[in-house]
């Protein structure tokens, strides 16, 4: 329990020992102290002592034998007491008896295909499976202990640290501010640099001592290397380095990129099914064709700078929409709706299977009771009988929790209202700039440009500029919002770690969810819905804001809400990989340059994990989000981009390896945490699931023009036969351009050369009455049919796909059979092993009392007398 001092140039580079070789490093603390008052040496020196009070054993390396001439390091290394007394108090479970009740597992047919994706047993898995128990320091020879130096492995070990140290005190005896203790608060006024478990090894080779496992080096090899992406995940080997809690996230992103393997290859037929019936698109040829299109003149899409202009100049546009807006559409939308529950049910099984394996199927209850957090517990002023347990707890006085509740509250629903603001002034701007590309583009100067100049119209500009700019603002204000969830969560003070993240979840989620989608909403259910027409347009903000609502390409909607999705989409993926993997690693570049230049000798295992990254509080949480945003691209909105899902695989293919390498090779350890689920994140997923199923069914209804082409074809097409002949000219009203208003009619030099007096009538995207009808204006009847159309279609694929939802979710249940007979049988044999164990205690117990009464000394050993003894044993 001494702090020493010691020779720096004894050790090898690679060591995670102490100086004697023997006591492990289980954490480190780094200090710098050139700057530091002498309130923060005497806070270190009372956490320190308090710290050997409790057991632990400290060594320091003093500055002038660190790298940098300026660093401290405190080696923290916990001793078998420490270790066995906090793994009762946590409730551990260790290994009693290897498990030999597991049947082989008979051999797939064809399993020889999967051979070149699969890893090595030893890899996949590093150890035996065992029955496991709570740990108990008071019955040791119940649990397979052969070593006490090695029964507890480092990711426990660092764990068990950690615990401690996010309790003790750093104050003296005679101070009673509850307030002042845990490593979380030392690191935050700066007293201490850095906390950190080691790695064991260098990642790009083993370690040279032999008692060094070397599991980095062996998680790089298999794991992190971007060559083995189409290998399976050591997801074993992942949770005995870093714990249940990492090994969780990545056994669901790899399930999820499997999953999404079959959504790319349907999403992918459908979308070469919208290539190949290019021929089959009637309206694209109407529109394209000079008799039909090139006659129809359309009135003008924006007021004084926007021109008449004819049909066909909208041409490409058709084609492309084609693409994504047809028949294949529908049967993509209820295949994802269908999709996304055999996702999350298959998952949850998955998640009840790594449960049973990695012992956390009653782990819930262990994480709820036993582990407050620090902070919850230096709040509290009062105690509590809790009606369960009948124990005293400590409790938030009720004034402090509603004004903190009612406070973070008010501060989430101002930060939506900043993101809403926003996603306005990106539609405001879309409003304003059309009409100046309309003006700047009604010569059509793009069409010089080969391959991509006939394509360019003032639509297409507005909405990429609109979508890169959007881009931009939910990148800059992706910036504040882990800050801002993080202070309103605090604010709150949590009980649990548990409640605690849950908690941060929703917030985040909630804050992205308005962030990213905002826009995707707006093209896809506002856009074009409410613009009125020619003699009464519709205005954002009134007419004297002169910002006219957006119109429709006559192409339709979609292929906007294509776009929007594309750029947003693509553009996070990309960009987050890019800052995933190149910010740490520039980051570690540039403070390790110094080190690279030093022999094995002077750069040692804590030095080389202190100069990389810290895996922050938030770490798997900004993964997590990143994946369940990409989710919500891919079902929210997957009926206008049928390809959505395959660029999400090619997308997660690579994210498994980039998460993998820089957490292997760019960030020190992460304290090993449990963790049982995915935890809120699967709420929210159903949340997304459900919503999508609506949002998809209003897409194909009321964005896509698949229902209006249906009723035409079907009730309106003139010559009674099932074609779309005719559909354009159908589908636009008549205006007579001598009754538009002065302030909405085209500034004299906007209008083409073609335009004369001759033309006396517009055509515009609606089904209303043409002038001179006794109801000239108002909406048709075909416009209450297709109305009718829309509304019955949405109400019939929810009910459809809500019923086969539920059906499967029914049918699939959420833990195999097997696992579940399994779980019973090790609490059985649990029972069995404890119950067995305890008779052989008493009767050696009673031998020996025997034996004394026979051959001892009387009083060297406790009597109990034989009729003292229960018959049942």
């Amino acid at each position: 329990g001494l702090i020493k001092k010691i020779d720096k140039q004894q050790q090898s580079k690679d060591s995670v020992f102490f100086r004697d070789g023997v006591r492990r490093i289980d954490f480190v603390l780094s200090y710098v102290d050139e700057k530091d008052g002498e309130r923060k040496q005497e806070r270190r020196r009372i956490y320190e002592d308090n710290l050997v009070n409790v057991g632990l054993e400290l060594e320091t390396e003093s500055k002038s034998e660190s790298e940098d001439g300026k660093t401290y390091f405190v080696k923290i290394h916990a001793p078998w007491e420490v270790l066995s007394t906090y793994a009762s108090v946590l409730n551990l479970k260790v290994p009693f008896k290897v498990d030999d009740t597991l049947d082989e597992k008979t051999e797939m047919p064809m399993s020889w295909l999967a051979t070149p994706f699969r890893l090595p047993k030893d890899i996949m898995h590093p150890e035996p499976d065992y029955f496991t128990a709570p740990f108990n320091k008071d019955k040791p020879d119940f649990f397979l202990i052969n070593d006490k130096d090695t029964f507890f492995p480092p990711s426990t070990r660092n764990r068990i640290v950690y615990y401690i140290l996010s309790r003790c005190s750093y104050t003296g005896e005679e101070c009673a501010d509850k307030d002042k203790k845990g490593i979380k608060r030392l690191l935050n006024n700066s007293t201490y640099t850095a906390a950190f478990p080691l790695h064991d090894s260098r990642y790009w080779t083993r370690s040279k001592d032999a008692n060094c496992e070397s599991e980095r080096y062996t998680l790089y090899k298999y794991w992190a290397k971007f060559l083995c992406f189409f290998k399976e995940q050591p997801l074993d080997l992942v949770r005995n380095y870093y714990g249940e809690k990492i090994g969780i996230y990545f056994a669901w992103l790899g399930f999820y990129t499997e999953m999404l393997l079959f959504a790319a290859v349907v999403g992918t037929i459908c979308f070469l099914y919208g290539f190949l019936t290019f021929d089959d698109n009637e309206w694209s040829k109407e529109i394209c064709n000079e008799k039909i299109g090139g006659n129809i003149v359309m009135c003008p899409l924006c007021d004084k700078k926007c021109s008449f202009w004819k049909l066909n100049t909208t041409c490409n546009s058709s084609w492309q929409s084609h693409l994504f807006d047809n028949v294949a559409t529908v049967f993509f939308a209820i295949f994802m709706g269908i999709w996304v529950t055999l996702f999350l049910e298959f998952w949850k099984r998955r998640q009840a299977r790594l449960e049973y394996e990695w012992d956390l199927f009653d782990f819930e209850e262990e994480q709820q009771q036993l582990q407050l957090r620090p902070e919850y517990e230096a709040k509290c002023t009062k105690h509590e009988k809790n009606p369960i347990t009948q124990e005293m707890e400590p409790r938030l006085p009720l004034t402090s929790k509603c004004v903190r509740t009612c406070l973070s509250g008010a501060t989430v629903l101002l930060w939506i209202s900043l993101i809403i603001a926003c996603i306005i002034g990106v539609i405001a701007y879309r409003l304003a700039v059309y009409a100046a590309f309309a003006s700047i583009m009604k010569q059509s100067p793009t069409n010089h440009l080969e391959v991509v100049g006939p394509y360019i119209t003032p639509q297409l500009a507005t909405s990429v500029t609109a979508s890169c700019i959007n881009f931009v603002i939910i990148m800059i204000l992706n910036l504040m919002y882990e800050k801002v969830a993080i202070w309103i969560t605090d604010m709150e003070i949590p009980k649990t770690h548990l409640e605690y993240e849950n908690k941060l979840t929703v917030k985040m989620f909630l804050f992205q969810f308005v962030n990213y989608y905002s826009s995707c909403f707006y093209v896809a259910f506002f856009k074009g819905k409410f613009v009125g027409y020619p003699g009464d347009y519709a205005y954002m903000f009134g007419k004297w804001s002169k910002l006219r609502n957006e119109e429709c390409d006559p192409g339709g909607c979609l292929i906007e809400l294509t776009t929007q999705l594309v750029i947003v989409m693509t553009g996070k993926q990309v960009w987050g990989n890019i800052q995933e993997a190149l910010v740490p690693w520039m980051m570690n570049w540039w403070g390790s340059r110094k080190a690279r230049n030093h022999p094995e000798s002077l750069y040692s295992r804590w030095e080389q994990d202190h100069d990389l990254q810290g895996f922050g509080q938030l770490g798997l949480f900004d993964e997590y989000l990143e994946m369940v945003i990409q989710f919500g691209f891919i079902t929210l909105f997957v009926a206008s981009f049928p390809l959505a899902p395959l660029l999400a695989l090619i997308n997660n293919i690579i994210e498994i390896r980039v998460d993998a390498w820089k957490l292997t090779t760019q960030f020190r350890r992460p304290v090993a945490a449990k963790a049982h689920s995915i935890g809120a994140w699967e709420e929210i997923l159903n949340g997304m699931a459900v919503l999508s199923v609506v949002t998809n069914a209003f897409i194909v209804a009321f964005t896509s023009d698949m229902i209006p082409r249906l009723v035409y074809m079907y009730a309106y097409q003139p010559d009674g036969e099932l074609n779309m002949k005719g559909y354009i000219n159908n589908s636009l009203s008549v205006f007579n351009i001598s009754e538009i208003p002065l302030e909405n009619r085209p500034e004299e030099e906007e209008n083409p050369s073609w335009f004369n007096s001759s033309i006396t009538t517009c055509r515009y995207r609606d089904y209303r009455y043409p002038p001179g009808h006794e109801k000239q204006y108002s909406h048709t009847m075909q416009f209450w049919h297709i109305l009718a159309a829309k509304l019955a279609f949405v109400i019939i694929m929810e009910h459809v796909v809500f019923l086969v939802k539920y059906f499967v979710a029914w049918l699939i249940p959420d833990v195999p059979s097997d696992v579940r007979a399994r779980i019973k049988r090790e609490r059985y044999l649990v029972q069995k092993e404890l119950h067995d164990y305890e008779v052989e205690k008493l009767k050696i117990q009673l031998s020996h009392q025997n034996h004394q009464e026979c051959t001892c000394t009387p009083g060297i050993y406790p009597y109990l007398s034989k009729h003292e003894v229960l018959p049942e044993f």
